[in-house]
Order: C-alpha cells, then sequence, then structure tokens
C-alpha cells in the first residue's frame, strides 16, 4: 500500500470524500500532492521500515488543518482468505467534511445541543401541538406550516451531524471491499 493508498483508507474511515489536499510528515520528510511540493506520496509504506509504537503525522484540508497523528499498534500476519484493509474498531462518529477543522466541529456540536438547539425543539412541539388541537390531517400540515417552524426545522436538520452518533466498523468495512479507498486515492482536490 501507497501513503496515497493509505490517504484514501483514512478518507473513507472518516466518511470523507477526499476533495482536499493532504500530506504526510515521516521523520522529516514531507510526502503529499506536488501541488503541495512535497515528495511523492506513491511511495510503498513497507519503505519507511516503521517499529511498534512508531508515530507519524497525516494532515488533511490544509485550510481546516486536520492534523491526524497516527501511531503503529502492531503488526500481524496477513490472512490470505480476507480482504484488505479492514477496520478493526472505532468509536463515536466522525466529524463531518467542511465543518470548519477541529475548532469549527467542537462549536457546532456544542451549538447541536445548545440553547438555540432547544429553542428551535420547543417551536416545533408548540407547532405540533397546535397541529394536534386542530385536528389537522395530514394533507394540511405543509400548507400550515408556520415560517418560524420550517426555519426551526431547517436548523434541526443541519445541526443533525453534529450530534451524538455510533461509529459503524460495518458500514467503513463495507466500503473498502466497494474499493471506495482506491477511487478516493484518485480524487482531484480543491
Amino acid at each position: 500500500m501507497t501513503l496515497r493508498e493509505l490517504h484514501g483508507v483514512f478518507q473513507t474511515a472518516m466518511g470523507w470524500e477526499g476533495i482536499h489536499l493532504f500530506g504526510f510528515e515521516i521523520g522529516a520528510v514531507q510526502y503529499g500532492p506536488f501541488d503541495l511540493h512535497m515528495a511523492s506520496a506513491n511511495v510503498a509504506v513497507s519503505k519507511f521500515d516503521f517499529s511498534q509504537n512508531a508515530r507519524f503525522s497525516y494532515t488533511y484540508d490544509m485550510g481546516d488543518s486536520w492534523v491526524h497523528e497516527v501511531r503503529v499498534e502492531g503488526f500481524a500476519t496477513a490472512n490470505p482468505k480476507k480482504l484488505y484493509p479492514v477496520c478493526t474498531g472505532g468509536s463515536g462518529a466522525c466529524p463531518p467534511e467542511e465543518c470548519g477543522g477541529p475548532q469549527g466541529y467542537l462549536e457546532r456540536r456544542d451549538e447541536a445541543d445548545g440553547y438555540d438547539a432547544w429553542r428551535d425543539m420547543g417551536v416545533m412541539v408548540d407547532w405540533l401541538d397546535d397541529l394536534l388541537q386542530r385536528g389537522v390531517g395530514d394533507e394540511a400540515v405543509a400548507e400550515l406550516t408556520t415560517d418560524e417552524a420550517r426555519v426551526a426545522m431547517e436548523r434541526m436538520v443541519a445541526r443533525g451531524p453534529f450530534l451524538p452518533d455510533k461509529f459503524s466498523r460495518k458500514l467503513v468495512n463495507q466500503a473498502f471491499r466497494d474499493g471506495v479507498h482506491r477511487d478516493l486515492m484518485h480524487q482531484q482536490f480543491v
């Protein structure tokens, strides 16, 4: 596997689309796209002869600066009956792409469960209560949606990716089997 393919693996595991520039820093050398004047990322990971607990960094989206510390936890013998790469674990949903980097993600995550979110929930409860009181059927709901309720709904939907969610190893491994990581390594960057 090359560093470029490893980039695709990380993108697939994160649920991102690989639309931004990336770079690896291994030792004192940076590897990545030619656009950034880095050494080629088309180098095999095995070339680095990593030892257990070796560390290097992977940066994605130079504007938002998602810097990941990568640690080699150990080595295993490949099972010829298995397809690789394979995700062996994870916890929590990954931040969505285009959310402003680590700081933007934390701010939006806090806002997704903050005062404004609860106020929007109150608007929705009041609107639904009004519909129930009137005994309105499904066909009239769209007509009776207030501007305030419509805006509150839009904000609630936009908060969805920042609410706590579970990590799905099954979905990541399906994406690996589908070759998504290979497609992402050929992605053009913005």
